[in-house]
């Protein structure tokens, strides 16, 4: 990957929708160029999709958590269960496997704070191999969906 590529993929973070003229006027490229370089750095996964940005405050998703998972044991049956089920909870934005002490860090959003519980309730806590979780609020976001460094 050398500086043009870099500088596409920096302008696509910045706007996904760029058409390939936008694109390759922006980084000083002609179409062509910039067009096999664009599915070069697909092909590659660099870059792995397109989709738009939303603001969760104006879907009405305004509560968000951070859940600290400890599971029971950390056998390779618990994790194969833990991770899938995990995954398929909507409301988890992101879910880390972490070294140490907790095992897994899950960012998760809701509309409120009785919706919060439900999901704290009936999915968080019934997930495979869970021995306890533990819950911080985030009071703000100060930075998010930040660009990749290149």
């Amino acid at each position: 990957m050398d500086n043009v590529d870099k500088k596409i993929l920096a302008e696509l973070q910045r706007d996904g929708r760029l058409t390939v003229t936008e694109l390759a006027d922006r980084v000083q490229l002609s179409i062509s160029p910039c067009h096999r370089r664009l599915r070069a750095l697909e092909s590659s996964g660099a870059i792995t999709g397109y989709r738009a940005q939303l603001d969760a405050g104006a879907l009405g998703l305004t509560f968000e958590a951070l859940v600290f998972v400890t599971m029971r044991t950390v056998d390779r049956d618990t994790l194969e269960a833990f991770e899938p089920a995990v995954a398929a909870i909507p409301h988890v934005l992101q879910a880390q496997r972490l070294f140490g002490d907790p095992d897994y860090l899950l960012r998760v959003i809701t509309r409120d704070l009785p919706a919060f519980q439900k999901l704290y309730d009936e999915s968080l806590a019934t997930l495979p191999g869970v021995g306890r979780l533990s819950s911080t609020l985030v009071m703000k976001s100060v930075v998010d969906n930040r660009p990749l460094p290149l």
